[in-house]
């Protein structure tokens, strides 16, 4: 069986009892979780030990909160007020831990479904998706990293061209596949506003009723917008159904076809 897992946020406790709900087999079935494993919840460091136990059982993508994590440790970013990676930053092997992440993917097409934590533009299509996920990936694992880091935050550019390059090429990216809520028809950002669905300020959409979407028609998976709540369309699914905020952790299991949506109370 292959499942998808929205934003667990170091809520091991919930991810355990989705597991457990489903009867999770590393040995016969397979987890995509979509990003933002750590943080705000009680378990960061354990829900990576859970979820790095699992070996290739467990596909993880990289959300914003982990990138987070990364310029932390890096000493470019201080900790947020709510911030809840301590117990990662203070534990005798955290190079491992931070090496683990950085090796974590960015986008997913498995299965026939994109998978990316927050959402894409109107201009990328999913094979675009994937080559530019790539790229950060490869930024992340190599040695530029520490470089890049300290200019990692940023909303600029806020539209994307191919002639973007280096660091505002890469920028672009990780705010369009961590951080994108609300696009406007011509692909540009709206990176503040948090609101659902129906926050959209005038001229933007979120990105996924965005016209002419180039992947239109790619069935696409993600995370990230716990304001939104859970969608469940035949090509979309929404899967951070706010955990951390006290409401349920889900799961969607996709296979030949079929989909069954799986969740747990988080209070």
């Amino acid at each position: 069986m292959n499942y998808l897992i929205g934003d667990v946020q170091g809520c091991c406790g919930a991810l355990d009892a989705l597991l457990a709900k489903i009867d999770f087999s590393p040995s016969r079935d397979r987890l995509y979780v979509l990003g933002d494993l750590v943080n705000r919840g009680p378990q960061s460091l354990e829900t990576l030990r859970r979820l790095r136990g699992f070996g290739d059982s467990a596909v993880c993508l990289l959300g914003n909160h982990d990138l987070n994590l990364l310029a932390v440790a890096q000493g470019v970013r201080r900790p947020h007020a709510g911030d809840t990676t301590a117990d990662i930053l203070a534990a005798p092997d955290r190079d491992a831990w931070l090496d683990w992440l950085r090796q974590r993917r960015m986008a997913v097409f498995e299965h026939g479904w994109l998978m990316v934590h927050a959402g894409v533009v109107p201009q990328w299509d999913a094979a675009q998706t994937l080559v530019l996920a790539g790229e950060v990936e490869a930024l992340l694992r190599g040695d530029a990293l520490a470089e890049f880091l300290p200019q990692m935050y940023g909303d600029q550019p806020a539209r994307w061209s191919g002639t973007l390059r280096g660091t505002e090429r890469w920028r672009f990216v990780i705010n369009v596949l961590t951080r994108v809520r609300f696009v406007a028809a011509d692909g540009t950002l709206d990176l503040v506003t948090k609101e659902g669905a129906d926050g959209a300020l005038p001229g933007f959409f979120p990105w996924f009723d965005a016209p002419q979407r180039r992947s239109a028609g790619t069935p696409i998976a993600f995370g990230h917008w716990a304001s939104l709540g859970l969608i469940e369309r035949p090509d979309l699914l929404a899967l951070d159904t706010g955990c951390v905020w006290g409401r349920q952790l889900s799961a969607a299991r996709i296979d030949g076809g079929r989909r069954e949506i799986i969740q747990v109370e988080c209070g």
